[in-house]
Formats: C-alpha cells, sequence, structure tokens
C-alpha cells in the first residue's frame, strides 16, 4: 500500500516496519518525528522530497491527525522540513557523514595537545578499599547533626536562595570560615578575602586561571599532590619539580635566576605525601624571594586540622604582612569529599582585581548546602568532629604504625605519621611499588605507590602510602601480614 501516488515509494518505510505500540513503548509521536528525522538525514528523503498531508500520513498509520501535526511543526522547527504553497517538503540539507566501514580509518578532531600532560589516574579504587589514603572515617560522621543544619538551611532561607548566588559564596559561610581559620590556624584575611570553591582543586584551578598565562613557570613539591600536576597542565604551564627534604621544599638559589616561577605550589604544614614540615626560616625566605620576583605562592593546607601531637603547625599566610600567599582549603577530609566544597583566600592586594573576574567566572551555587555548612561550624558541630577525629586518627596511626613493626619482614622506614590520615612506607626499590599497589588492588586494598607522586622518578623515591582513616584498627594486623606477603612476592615477580 503507498501513502499517496507519486511519493509512495520513499515512505514505505513507515509502513514497512509499523510504529511500536507495545507497553512501555517509546510514544508514538517521538517515534514518528525520529523515523522521518533519520530518513531526512541517512538520504531516504532527498531534498525537495514532498510530504503527505498530515490527514493521510496519519490514516496511513492509525495514529491521530494532531500528532502528525505536531511532528511537522516540530521538524519544520528544526530545519528538516518546511512548507510551501505546493506542501511540505524535505528542506535542502547537508547529509550526515555515513556510517564508517569496519575497519575504516576517520579523521576526528584531536584533543588539546596540553591534555597529554594531564597524568592519567591509574590509582581508582573504591573509597571503601582498606588503606587508601584521603579518605576519612566516614562512619563516624555526625549525620543527624548535619541533617539538623541542613533541614534548618531549608526551613529558614526563603524563595530568593534558589537563584544564583553570591559568586564569592554566601556570605554567612565566608564569615563561619574566616572565624575558624583565625582561631584554629591563624589566618588573617577578612571575608571579601574568602571565596568559596567547589573543593581544593577547584581552587588550584581558580588560581591558575586568574593568576597564569600559558608557558608560565609554576614550582612543585617532589614527590607531590598528583591533582597540582593536572591544574597546571590544564593552564598549560611549566611544571618544574623541586626536592623535598626533611625541612619541606628546597628550593636551590640558582633556580630564581634560571627557572622564574609564575607559581609556586606548597603545603608546608603537613607536605603530600611525606609530612615534612616547611621550616620558619624556608618559609620566611620563599616569602622574600616571591615579592622580589612578582610570583604567586599557593599554600595548600593539607591535613593541618590533624596533627598527632603538640600544638597545630601555623600557616604560612600569616608570617608577613600581604604576603603573595592564596591559602586554599577543603571540607573533603575534614567531613567528607561529596560535600564538594571548598575556600581560596586571596592575598588582601588581590581582591579587588580579581572581583569582577570572579563576577563573571563564579556563578554562586549549592546555597542551601553553604547555609547548613555555615550553621554547622558556627554552632561547634565543626569543632566537635574535628576533636573527635583527631582522637580517632592519632588511635589508628598508633595502631597502624604497631602492626607494620610487627608484621612486616622487609626492610622498611615510617615517615610522614606526625599529622593526618596517612603515613609512608618507604621500601628498597627491589621492590617495585606499584606492582604492590596493583596486586593490594585486587584483595580489595588501595595504598598508593608513592612513584605515583613524583614526576622524577628515582629508585629512591619508592614505596607505599598508606591511609588510615576510613580502616578500623582491628583490620590492621591481617592487613599487614597480607602486605608483608605482597611485597616479598614483588621482588620474585609472582604473588
Amino acid at each position: 500500500m503507498a501513502i499517496e501516488e507519486g511519493f509512495g515509494p520513499q515512505l514505505d518505510f513507515l509502513l514497512q516496519a509499523p510504529l511500536d505500540r507495545s507497553r512501555g513503548a517509546e510514544p508514538l509521536q517521538r517515534q514518528l518525528a525520529r523515523r522521518l528525522r533519520e530518513a531526512v538525514l541517512d538520504g531516504r528523503l532527498p531534498s525537495g522530497c514532498r510530504l503527505p498531508g498530515s490527514r493521510t500520513l496519519a490514516a496511513a498509520l492509525g495514529i491521530s491527525r494532531n500528532s502528525v501535526t505536531a511532528v511537522y511543526d516540530l521538524l519544520g522547527a528544526e530545519g528538516y522540513i518546511e512548507p510551501s504553497r505546493q506542501g511540505t517538503r524535505v528542506a535542502e540539507l547537508t547529509r550526515a557523514p555515513r556510517h564508517p566501514q569496519p575497519n575504516e580509518q576517520r579523521k576526528v578532531p584531536e584533543l588539546a595537545r596540553r591534555s597529554a600532560r594531564i597524568p592519567q589516574n591509574h590509582y581508582r579504587a573504591e573509597s571503601s578499599y582498606a588503606l587508601k589514603p584521603g579518605v576519612p572515617a566516614l562512619t563516624r560522621f555526625p549525620h543527624a547533626a548535619w541533617r539538623r543544619c541542613v533541614e534548618r538551611a531549608h526551613r529558614e532561607a526563603d524563595t530568593g536562595t534558589l537563584g544564583y548566588g553570591p559568586p564569592r559564596g554566601e556570605p554567612a559561610l565566608r564569615t563561619a570560615i574566616l572565624r575558624h581559620l583565625a582561631l584554629a590556624r591563624g589566618v588573617r584575611c577578612t571575608r571579601d578575602q574568602v571565596v568559596i570553591t567547589e573543593g581544593a582543586q577547584d581552587a588550584l584551578m581558580l588560581c591558575v586561571r586568574l593568576l597564569t598565562d600559558p608557558g608560565d613557570t609554576a614550582w612543585v613539591e617532589d614527590p607531590g599532590y598528583r591533582g597540582v600536576q593536572t591544574a597546571l597542565a590544564s593552564g598549560d604551564l611549566d611544571a618544574v619539580p623541586m626536592d623535598v627534604d626533611g625541612a619541606g621544599l628546597r628550593v636551590p638559589d640558582a633556580a630564581w635566576r634560571t627557572r622564574t616561577p609564575r607559581l609556586i605550589y606548597t603545603t608546608p604544614s603537613h607536605q603530600y605525601p611525606t609530612g615534612a614540615i616547611l621550616t620558619a626560616g624556608r618559609r620566611l625566605e620563599l616569602i622574600e624571594k616571591a615579592r622580589e620576583h612578582g610570583t604567586w605562592i599557593i599554600e595548600d593546607d593539607y591535613d593541618s586540622e590533624f596533627r598527632h601531637s603538640g600544638a597545630p603547625i601555623g600557616a604560612m599566610q600569616s608570617l608577613a604582612p600581604d604576603a603573595p600567599v592564596l591559602y586554599v582549603g577543603s571540607f573533603s577530609k575534614t567531613l567528607f569529599p561529596a560535600l564538594r566544597m571548598g575556600f581560596l583566600v586571596l592575598p588582601e592586594s588581590l581582591v579587588e582585581p580579581v572581583k569582577p573576574l570572579l563576577d563573571q567566572i563564579l556563578r554562586g551555587g549549592h546555597r542551601h548546602e553553604q547555609l547548613a555548612l555555615a550553621d554547622f561550624v558556627e554552632s561547634g558541630q565543626f569543632g566537635r568532629h574535628l576533636g573527635r577525629m583527631r582522637r580517632l586518627y592519632r588511635t589508628r596511626r598508633d595502631a597502624l604504625t604497631a602492626a607494620l613493626a610487627a608484621h612486616l619482614t622487609v626492610p622498611h622506614s615510617i615517615t610522614g605519621s606526625e599529622s593526618g590520615m596517612h603515613l609512608v612506607l618507604h621500601l628498597p626499590p627491589t621492590h617495585p611499588d606499584h606492582l604492590i599497589a596493583a596486586a593490594a588492588r585486587e584483595r580489595r586494598m588501595a595504598p598508593m605507590a608513592l612513584s605515583l607522586c613524583s614526576l622524577r622518578p628515582a629508585p629512591e623515591v619508592n614505596g607505599l602510602v598508606l591511609g588510615y582513616g576510613n580502616t578500623p584498627e582491628s583490620r590492621y594486623a591481617s592487613l599487614c601480614r597480607e602486605l608483608d606477603e605482597l611485597i616479598k612476592s614483588s621482588a620474585r615477580g609472582g604473588r
């Protein structure tokens, strides 16, 4: 049966495969629109081909005329068909490319060249895997207290909070953060200097966007945090690794002359992953040299909240008036990663220059979560939670250190256990850390290979970063016995 004399063969495909009327099938109107659209794109309905009237097509397909009219209106709005005095016809279109044949090579647009410099993540594992660094004790999070803050934020906020918020974040949260930083970290700032971000990584990306141009030089700690490599590569910066020793970031004097940086990234209070503390002398020298050379310093205050003995190490940001230091922090480790909430404290001299830029770059979202977090901090719940977690992580640190001493039979040393939620287990190069880490993942353990943290892998940068934040003490003995087995097997090339 042809739909209408003169153009039936071109539309016979609609009758040869009737519209699907089974339960759960796509709506008939949508099916018809899709079929006609595909027929135009693949050439079955060539340009200029006249389509049947809506009444005729509706009768042939057994659907309402209104459905056909709606489909024609949609395809007309999309530019596939166009009405004329002689009826509705297929528009003049460039045909969609045909599907490639098997083994046929087709040129596709390439990624930006700088994307090749973004480190690949060979370290993906579930947060529930044992010994994974960077995961807090999620089972100890005070859900009830947090839920009350969230509910209160929704209950007390007006409909205006459903719109875009202040680009730099909710004033209530920025105020709560500056008060906490002044008390806990000695950070001196005003509310105008605080910018809310989606975690520390977002803050790093924002620094790169605001302060650098492609090709600029940035110094990074080596070994160091892999996320900063991603941020720098995304900005097409030249990342120059700087050694880390027991006193933190070590900068040779000649480097200031030969590789003058635009940015310096450092974790001075608890260097990641080694745990070294940048000494006061080096901090002051870094600030002075940065001022002299027009360099910005990014201070990532990683894990500073969880110092296991003595008073917390003070922030570098507060050492000198209006130091060229951008202070970065996050709630991912102190609360939970899915919150995606961090902050950036700008130097006072940057506030006015970047304000119009931030107004364009940022959009001010997650408003209820920001208000809930402000309540959580100001009500004292955040401080109490930090106190509980310090005690817990100290206990877990001690238990893991004892278990390693009792069950690890291979030569090793431990660093970085004075703060935070991880320690570094240094191993002889005869036991390749990447092989051990890969084998451990098959046993639902997720230690990170120390060599992955280095831009210049060397035999002495070999070991495992062991997280104890989300792994209970009762498992440490068995986990360390398994690690010992895997480490010894790695030297033999087997398991």
